[in-house]
């Protein structure tokens, strides 16, 4: 298992990146009003670690996620591989001590979510953060791996959503010993106002502070990441949805006019369409035009995470199609 980079806000739901600064000021406004009615904070009065059913998701999961990230453990009875995960991150969540809560699914009692999640098997671990999910990972990880997922999932739900969780009351559970935080390098700082300007819907600040970046790290994969994204949302943010699906359907070989269809497909989460669309354009193309189509499937596999199956199939589609 090679931990995934998180510093997407997830899975990749482009809502959420519109979103993002609605989330923080939600949580922002929770945690107001519980101070004001005088009642604590959900994860330091909650356990650490829940069995959530498909009934009790929204409540368990979705609200509180609002609050602190949860994490989801898919597992089954018959699957020893996934029970052995389950007391790994039963320990580690009483290790961060309410920096995030624990919740076991069972899939044979839950398929339907099971289904939701896109999971392909067991052990499987998802993430819910402010009301977004994303994948985590699959199969079975050695502890220094999950712990880098961990710290990478936190610090997302701190910088880009405001949700830091809340400490558990003593004796709860074993707190670990938080290290003195180091300050953020200027690299850090640049990455952070990028970010920013992303959540605040600033979407060409957040392109030029992307490019920045990767104008001192060429090789940084979470520019490159939020770049791809900024440029994407840059592009459909004045489109006219029925105008441009129109266009790409009367027009089959209008190379521009696909790319724009496969935009809006990718932005309203039709994810293989957007993969499909442009595959048959580099088919049915040449030259110049099949470069544009090629280039333009590879940024939005760079929106969607090399990791996502969807992505490693419709790579396979490309080579075929090339080659």
């Amino acid at each position: 298992m090679q931990p995934r980079n998180m510093s997407m806000s997830g899975v990749v739901d482009l809502a959420a990146l519109k979103a993002a600064g609605e989330a923080k000021a939600k949580a922002e406004q929770a945690r107001a009003q519980r101070q004001d009615a005088g009642a604590p904070a959900p994860s330091a009065a909650s356990p650490l670690v829940i069995d959530v059913t498909e009934e009790t998701f929204e409540s368990e999961v979705l609200q509180r996620s609002s609050e602190v990230p949860v994490v989801i453990s898919f597992w089954a009875e018959q699957a020893e591989q996934s029970k052995q995960l389950n007391e790994t991150l039963e320990r580690l969540v009483g290790e961060y001590a309410g920096r995030f809560l624990l919740a076991r699914a069972d899939v044979y009692a839950n398929q339907l979510l099971f289904q939701q999640f896109g999971a392909q098997g067991v052990p499987a671990v998802f993430a819910v953060l402010a009301g977004q999910a994303m994948p985590l990972f699959q199969g079975a990880a050695a502890d220094d791996q999950i712990r880098e997922v961990l710290d990478q999932l936190i610090a997302v739900g701190e910088q880009r959503f405001g949700i830091v969780g809340a400490p558990v009351e003593a004796g709860a559970a074993p707190a670990a010993a938080t290290p003195e935080p180091r300050p953020a390098t200027p690299q850090e700082l640049a990455l952070s106002a990028a970010h920013d300007a992303l959540d605040a819907g600033d979407l060409g600040g957040a392109v030029q502070a992307y490019r920045n970046v990767l104008a001192d790290e060429p090789a940084n994969a979470e520019a490159k990441l939020g770049l791809a994204q900024a440029e994407l949302l840059q592009r459909v943010q004045d489109a006219d949805p029925q105008a441009v699906r129109k266009a790409a359907a009367d027009n089959p070989a209008d190379v521009p006019a696909q790319l724009a269809a496969a935009d809006l497909d990718l932005v309203g989460g039709h994810v293989e369409d957007a993969f499909g669309r442009l595959v048959d354009t580099v088919r049915r193309t040449a030259g110049d035009d099949r470069d544009a189509a090629r280039l333009r499937l590879l940024e939005l596999f760079d929106v969607i995470g090399a990791d996502d199956p969807r992505v490693v199939t419709a790579r396979v589609a490309l080579a075929r199609v090339l080659f």
